[in-house]
């Protein structure tokens, strides 16, 4: 070769290898077209990564049956550690009987056994030609109890709308019903009486029983039944009445440490209380919402109903995420979806944060090269950091590629008091818009709603979760995301729970700064092996 072919050959490797590292330098920015009042050189928008090919997965880790939807959960934890999800079944056409138990089980919670109908609603004849939520439990001879909602419009032969049923088996496969337990008590509403959660208190040398009700004065409570034998049982009364929801739904009581909690559901939201003692009283913190919920109360089934369970000392919290209302990425879920399951974390004032379960740990085993590509704005690339700048008023935009089907992704981000930063999805050939899952540190709020990131100004947040930002500092962030159901975890205190139906189909994803400062860093990506 010709000393001058042999520089000429140099020169184009060299020039491939610096366009190939696209996560150590930014592609060359070409001006965007200027919206009204400004110049063009104010705004610069970059080439965007290609394409990738899209193929969605089968739901591992958030499932929901073939033709139907979770509902209310009902968690149980086998002698070898299994976790079993009693739920009730929605579909879009129920009947005039309605919501079987159905069961999932699984190891790991990252893969679900269905084992299909548990138990079946009524005639209508019957006490419960519609089942509510209950719980399930192992006496000491090895008999299985599940006690559960007895609903009729027909008032139950006059007894009223709501009633306490229970079923047996000895293989948790096939259930016998053994009727009705017992009805509302004088003085509490007949029409909402339900979920009953029975446990062993050794303390106490009997069982307990919670259920939600309601009464005129005190609204909705969580009263206290005991019991010796499973089958006749004494009200104690209120253990719980906090005097602000019409019903405390789904009532769960456990204890971490020397804290004992009680979550309860209404308003389409998961709440919780704390106290020193099993008795109470229960008192609930000033954020007592792990998960996201409507702006306005009832407004959006985002993360419901949900009970624990403990397997190998950590605590799960056990509930649904809504499944798409009227349109999507509105936030305006409807009752029933698909299994969602948080693990609980105490921080040190004993309040609860959410994590990603660790078991996710052993399904997301490998790493994925994060490519970037600024796309928007004063956008700097250093390996796994991305650094944004942008003015008030507009935005700047990062590019990371299509996004997978099914992931994790971990960083750290640090941005500027009252700024506002998050992920974009979106920006396919097919789409180039990109919508905005956002850390708002002006109003202190994680949210999405399918808001294009130049609307943040102009709508209000519908789907949200209280976050308090004003303390700076940086934050780590998690993402888990499978087909269109994208989670948000915040530094082990807050989840944003969300499907996001533009992240999906082949759209990339990306991450922003939207009038202030921000610093993504140590950005990492794992998929399945």
């Amino acid at each position: 070769m010709h000393k001058r072919q042999y520089l000429i050959a140099l020169i184009l490797l060299l020039a491939l290898l610096l366009s190939a590292c696209g996560s150590a330098a930014a592609p060359a920015a070409k001006p965007a077209e200027p919206s009204e009042g400004e110049s063009a050189e104010e705004v610069f928008v970059g080439e965007k990564l290609p394409d990738e090919a899209y193929e969605a997965v089968d739901y591992t880790l958030f499932p929901s049956p073939e033709g139907g939807y979770v509902g209310d959960v009902m968690p149980f934890v086998t002698d070898d550690g299994e976790l079993e999800l009693y739920y009730l079944y929605d579909t879009d056409h129920n009947g005039q009987g309605y919501h079987p138990i159905w069961k999932y089980s699984t190891k790991d919670l990252c893969g679900y056994e269905d084992h299909g109908m548990m138990l079946n609603f009524g005639q209508m004849s019957d006490p419960d030609p519609a089942l509510g939520t209950g719980s399930v439990l192992k006496d000491p001879d090895g008999l299985y109890h599940l006690f559960y909602t007895g609903h009729t419009s027909l008032g139950n032969g006059g007894q009223g709308t709501e009633c306490v049923m229970h079923a047996s088996s000895t293989d948790r496969e096939n259930w016998v019903k053994d009727g009705v337990l017992f009805e509302a008590p004088e003085g509490y509403s007949s029409v909402d009486f339900r979920d009953p959660e029975v446990f062993w208190v050794e303390r106490d040398h009997c069982y307990w029983l919670l259920i939600a009700a309601h009464e005129e004065t005190l609204g909705g409570v969580v009263l206290k039944y005991t019991s010796t034998d499973l089958k006749n049982w004494e009200l104690i009364g209120p253990i719980f009445a906090p005097l602000k929801q019409f019903m405390c739904e789904c009532p769960d009581l456990f204890c971490i440490g020397d804290t004992w909690y009680l979550t309860y559901s209404w308003d389409c939201v998961t709440y919780y209380a704390m106290s020193d003692s099993m008795d109470g009283p229960f008192v609930a913190p000033r954020d007592n919402i792990l998960d996201g919920k409507g702006l306005t109360e009832g407004n959006g089934f985002i993360f419901y109903a949900a009970k624990t369970a403990e397997i190998d000392g950590n605590v799960y919290l056990c509930g649904w995420l809504g499944r798409m209302g009227m349109s999507s990425d509105s936030g305006m879920y409807q009752w029933a979806g698909s299994v969602m399951n948080h693990q609980l974390v105490q921080r040190e004032d004993k309040t609860l944060g959410v994590k990603a379960p660790d078991t996710y740990a052993d399904y997301f085993t490998m790493d994925k090269i994060v490519p970037a590509a600024a796309l928007r704005g004063n956008v700097e690339i250093n390996g796994s950091n991305i650094s944004l700048t942008a003015e008030e008023g507009d935005y700047a935009l990062a590019d990371m590629g299509t996004r997978p089907a099914t992931m994790t992704l971990e960083c750290d981000v640090t941005f500027d008091d009252g700024g506002r930063v998050g992920f974009a999805f979106g920006g396919s050939d097919s789409d180039e818009t990109f919508t905005a899952l956002c850390l708002d540190g002006r109003e202190n709020l994680l949210h999405y709603e399918g808001y294009e990131i130049m609307d943040l100004d102009v709508y209000d947040p519908m789907a949200v979760t209280k976050f308090d930002f004003s303390r700076g500092g940086t934050h780590h962030v998690k993402l888990v995301c499978e087909n269109e159901i994208v989670v948000l975890y915040v530094d082990d205190i807050k989840a944003l729970s969300s499907r996001i139906t533009h992240s999906v189909d082949g759209a990339h994803i990306g991450v922003f700064a939207y009038g202030c400062s921000a610093d993504f860093d140590n950005i990492s990506m794992k998929i399945p092996a």
